[in-house]
């Protein structure tokens, strides 16, 4: 992977986010959204594409802000390694 494909991190710390039943969501992959943890389209020829997320309950989740997660889209502590 090279430098140009790497994604922008956006935080060092997950996001907690109150999710809903059956609510599709687009998390960021690029880490350029002005809206973190989600997609606004910043990708736009970047060669990254957001990931859809839908959950089965509503509950907290702690999505990945910094783009290194082996999770994607939740965060699993790779911003304490950067």
């Amino acid at each position: 992977m090279t430098a140009m494909n790497k994604p922008v991190i956006a935080q060092k710390a997950p996001c907690p986010t109150e999710v809903e039943a059956g609510q599709v969501y687009f998390w960021c992959t690029c880490g350029k959204s002005k809206r973190q943890p989600f997609c606004d389209g910043s990708h736009t020829a970047s060669g990254f594409n957001p990931l859809r997320v839908q959950e089965a309950e509503s509950k907290t989740v702690y999505l990945c802000a910094c783009k290194q997660t082996s999770t994607p889209p939740y965060c699993d502590g790779s911003h304490t390694k950067l």
